[in-house]
């Protein structure tokens, strides 16, 4: 007979965790409190545009990253997914001359050195930590005393270049954004480095992010999150997976120790597991007695959340020949609560017409940073669509007087702030990933907690900076911890347990 297993949370984690414990013989339902699947991984419709909030580029897209077969795994991606790859990755607009990043390092460095030669020294030696990222794959390892189909073995060659990579992103965590932008005189280039990095951080994601687009990644599914997350829905169905939607868990039934069940509404659901892949910042709402891990210690002191406010337009005009990442320092500072912004990042999908109707353009500006309580207090003084009015009319303000194309030509509007994520998506604080801070350690924890037997934790939150990789890896490790503790065979990405049928 099936074990059953409980999953709570139809996300990309979710998602990961349902399929693959199907796909090792579970019996396996997954509650979802919204009506849709894909959690943080989403995209909406509003006046015949759709605003892509979830997926912006993806880890693992390309064949020669371990993790594409994982997504290939859970039918995620396949052989008809067209991928994009936009070049140059980032255009920013300055004053009339135009800054590119692009995904070939070489062509990065060409082009900064043309426009700055005094900056030389740092150039170069920017892009050669970017090279010796540019070399890394992260493996995909099976943990400790899970018996599996095929035992991952980590080439000589990948260890190497690991090693070289943690040095790099060694160093570089260690040198704020500020401090690297003072060591270079242009503008341009330095505003494109201010733009990319949010907040008081330090400058290894912008490295780190630059080695990923180097090797080739970092490509973008065509259509975005809602076919990406279609996609595995319809494997998970496919295989014998169900999904309760408008099911909403309150409580893990413990007893002895051990998960027997969830508590939704009035009713109780039977399981032998329990793989919980909502926020794990509030776990303790599922327990009667709240569990305690050093590592859960850990994770909540150090973890800072990364929220953002979307102001999402459709705005009639075509602006296809702006870059699909458009970034501009603003004339004037745009504000938000206590927090100020020189910089908007347009994420423009103009030439993409799953997003924009002919001749029309969708687009969508990120306003990063931690405004949960500003919204917050809005939302409790009833100032909530005022301020969300003001933010809105504030881009619309600086994007018209950058793009002259857009002035007048707003035909629709709409604001999701933190609260929105909160409310849909129940994420801590509204907040999407982990903010990368300086001399942050980049620990991976575990998806266990001792004496809360049955219980399993994935999610983006289990790995720093998060994300969908470490969504799917982190469900992928719970299942595997699954079936350690119940003596089952976990099927790797190259077997097959459930036919297809």
């Amino acid at each position: 007979m099936e074990k059953k297993v409980i999953v709570i949370g139809a996300g990309i984690a979710g998602l990961s965790a349902g399929i693959y414990a199907r796909k090792c013989g579970f019996d396996v339902t997954i509650l979802e409190s919204h009506s849709i699947a894909g959690g943080n991984c989403t995209s909406w419709k509003r006046g015949g545009y759709l605003f892509e909030n979830g997926m912006h580029w993806l880890v693992g897209s390309a064949r020669s990253n371990p993790i594409n077969k994982l997504w290939r795994r859970l039918a995620a991606l396949n052989d008809s997914v067209l991928i994009h790859y936009y070049e140059p990755y980032i255009e920013l607009g300055n004053e009339g001359e135009t800054v590119r990043m692009y995904r070939d390092i070489d062509l990065t460095e060409r082009h900064f050195l043309e426009l700055s030669p005094a900056d030389a020294k740092e150039i170069r030696r920017l892009c050669n930590w970017v090279r010796k990222l540019k070399k890394l794959n992260m493996p995909v390892n099976n943990i400790r005393g899970v018996n599996v189909t095929k035992k991952s073995k980590i080439p000589l060659s990948l260890l190497l270049s690991g090693i070289s990579a943690l040095r790099v992103m060694s160093k570089t965590s260690k040198i704020t954004k500020e401090e690297f932008m003072k060591r270079i005189t242009h503008i341009g280039i330095r505003d494109i480095i201010g733009a990319y990095l949010v907040g008081k951080t330090n400058i290894a994601p912008l490295v780190f992010n630059m080695g990923t687009l180097a090797r080739g990644d970092g490509g973008f599914p065509e259509g975005g999150s809602l076919p990406f997350i279609k996609r595995m829905v319809e494997e998970f169905t496919k295989i014998g997976g169900e999904i309760l939607y408008k099911h909403k868990a309150e409580r893990i039934v413990m007893e002895n120790g051990k998960a027997t069940g969830v508590i939704v509404g009035e009713k109780t659901i039977s399981a032998d597991a329990v793989i919980v892949t909502s926020d794990t910042m509030e776990i303790e709402k599922f327990f009667d007695t709240p569990p305690k891990a050093k590592w859960l210690d850990t994770m909540k002191a150090k973890t800072k959340p990364t929220m953002v406010t979307f102001v999402c337009l459709g705005i009639n005009a075509d602006l296809r020949k702006y870059n699909k990442h458009y970034y501009f320092k603003t004339k004037l500072p745009l504000k938000l609560g206590d927090e100020t912004y020189d910089y908007l990042r347009v994420y423009n999908y103009a030439a993409d017409p799953v997003y924009s109707p002919s001749g029309k353009s969708s687009v969508t500006i990120q306003i990063p940073r931690d405004t949960y309580d500003f919204w917050k207090k809005a939302k409790e003084e009833n100032r909530y669509v005022e301020e969300k009015k003001k933010i809105a009319d504030a881009v619309i303000k600086a994007i018209e007087a950058q793009i002259p194309e857009t002035r007048g030509n707003v035909e629709v509007i709409d604001v999701a702030t933190p609260l929105t994520y909160e409310r849909y998506c129940a994420n801590w604080r509204g907040s999407w990933m982990t903010e990368i801070v300086p001399n942050m350690k980049m620990t991976r924890y575990p998806s266990v907690i001792k004496g809360f037997n049955g219980c399993y934790f994935a999610g983006q939150r289990m790995a720093p900076p998060g994300g969908l990789p470490i969504a799917l890896t982190s469900a992928r490790a719970a299942v595997q911890y699954l079936c350690r503790d119940t003596k089952t065979l976990f099927v790797c990405e190259e077997d097959e347990r459930i036919e297809n049928t």
